[in-house]
This record gives structure tokens, sequence and C-alpha cells, in this order.
């Protein structure tokens, strides 16, 4: 049996014991104000996250994957990050990969169970073809799930790093795992609910270790994404507004440019900024490992 209370997501909020009692306004202030202490306790771990982004970066940049695994808001959170990769930095879908507890029926409803097998974690895990070229991320606000545990321990089987984001600095995964990172925002308004202040911290973490190791492969330029995927139209027209900042070009420029190159922004800026054709502007990319400043610089 689990003891809740000795876990630090479960405690009790002495900050919100009578938060039935207030006005509206006055609940949403102090949910607002505990929300405050998420950004700072992220603060406190940025050197883990940093560390995390290395290792991820170096494993996409010699053909492994970034995996992250989890159950209920902890996996759709890895889910939420794993999709948004493709159309933000035209990364293939299968390099970043999120497993969920119960599989995509859990996404929308939760699948009771699922979450404490060890043994799925494990089967999921091989069902990805999972290898030692890749780089598993656990994401369990208490630390201590099975289902993620059951897919570091599988990961650390097969060599590949493994990284852990809970909100339980000392938990289990926190130890397990080569590089824990482990925000710790306090209790949650209403105690347990761990979509909140865990959640949010996750969330923040995630957005670190996904963009941070994206930009470590060239795929920002000055914090522009010039690897952004036009899949609408607003991403069509992000393309064009991209190219203008990076080059302080015309919009017919841009869109030239980009309508001779399959709307890339990034071949249609070196395009602009060294006077070359398309296909001389990929040549160069390759060269420099898709690096438009190394381009520039060459």
């Amino acid at each position: 049996m689990v003891e809740l209370q000795k876990i630090a997501t479960e405690q009790r909020n002495p900050n919100t014991v009578n938060i039935d009692t207030l006005s509206t306004l006055d609940m949403v202030k102090l949910i607002n104000q505990e929300d405050h202490r998420v950004a700072e306790a992220v603060a406190l771990v940025t050197d883990k996250i940093a560390e995390a982004v290395d290792v991820i970066a170096a494993r996409l940049s010699t053909g492994g994957r970034l995996i992250y695994c989890g159950a209920g808001t902890s996996g759709r959170l890895g889910i939420l990050d794993a999709v948004e990769c493709p159309p933000t930095y035209s990364t293939d879908p299968e390099t970043v990969q999120a497993l969920m507890a119960g599989g995509y029926g859990a996404i929308f409803k939760a699948v009771e169970g699922a979450e404490d097998s060890k043994e799925l974690g494990k089967t999921d895990m091989q069902g990805i073809g999972f290898s030692g070229k890749d780089v598993l991320v656990g994401i369990a606000a208490s630390g201590r799930t099975p289902y993620v545990l059951g897919c570091m321990e599988y990961a650390k089987e097969l060599g590949a790093p493994t990284v852990a984001v809970t909100c339980c600095p000392g938990s289990i995964l926190d130890s397990f795992a080569d590089i824990g990172i482990a925000p710790a925002p306090g209790p949650e308004v209403v105690t347990g609910s761990t979509r909140m202040k865990s959640g949010t911290a996750q969330k923040m973490v995630l957005n670190m270790l996904s963009t941070g190791a994206m930009i470590k492969l060239g795929k920002v330029y000055g914090n522009l994404m010039v690897d952004v995927k036009p899949s609408n139209e607003k991403l069509v027209r992000r393309c064009v507004t991209i190219v203008c900042s990076a080059t302080d070009c015309t919009e017919e420029e841009a869109v030239d440019a980009l309508e001779q190159c399959g709307y890339h922004p990034k071949t249609a800026i070196v395009m602009l900024l060294r006077g070359v054709d398309a296909e001389t502007a990929d040549r160069l990319l390759e060269a420099a490992g898709g690096r438009i400043a190394k381009v520039l610089a060459g």
C-alpha cells in the first residue's frame, strides 16, 4: 500500500485549506499566487535541465530518438510536447515520440490500473523498437509510477540514457534516472490534483528540453523557427515573416525565394543572404550541419 501522505505532491497545502469559502475572485487570486511558485521551483533545477538538453541533442544528432513516457497528466504532457515537434521544427514524427500508460485510448479516458504495471512499460518500449541509441524521459509527478519505472529499467538494460521529470526530489525515479529533474512547487491547491502546479512545472521543463535540443541542432536562427513546416495558412504566412525578419528583404523577395525552395525558410534565408540558388543553399546547409550561422560565417 502506497503511503500517500509521504509523497510531496499528495500533501495538504496549508495556504488553501479554506479555498472553498472564498469569493470567486479571491479563489482565482489564490490559485494564481500558488502558481507563482512553479517558475521559482523550475529555476532551481535549470542545471539539470541543461545537462539533459545536451544529452538529448547529442542523441538526436546521431540518429537517436527522444522518447517520453508517462501516465495520466504526465503522459498527456509528453504527448503534447512530442506532437508539436514536427510542425514547429520539421522533425520526422518518429524522432520525438511519447508512450502513454494504457495506450491511445488513455489520452481521452483514464485506463484504470495501466500506470501500475512495470511490465506494460517494458512492452510498450519494445513495441516502438527502443534502442540504446535513443534517450528516454520519464515523466511522473510523484516520482514513483510503476509504468514509468518499467520503461526506465528497460532503457537502462539497453544502455540508453534516462532522464526523470518529477516533482518529488529524492523519489525512486529521481534517484534511478541518470539525470533527475525534480522541481518542487509544493502541495497542490486542491490536495493531490497534480494536473495543476506539478503539471505546469513538468510542462515548463519539457518546453526547455525539446526547444533547447532543437536550438542546438540548428533548427533556430536567432530566435526564429527556421525549420517550421508550412502545413497551414498561418504557418505559410509565418515562413514569409521569418525570412523577412532574418534577411530584411521585402515580402515579394521572401515569397520568391520560398517558392524556389519549397517553402523552406532556412534555405530561403541562405539563398538571400549568400546570393545563391536553392540547390547551393541546401548544399551549404548540409555541410554546416543545418546551421545558418555557420553557413554565414564560412
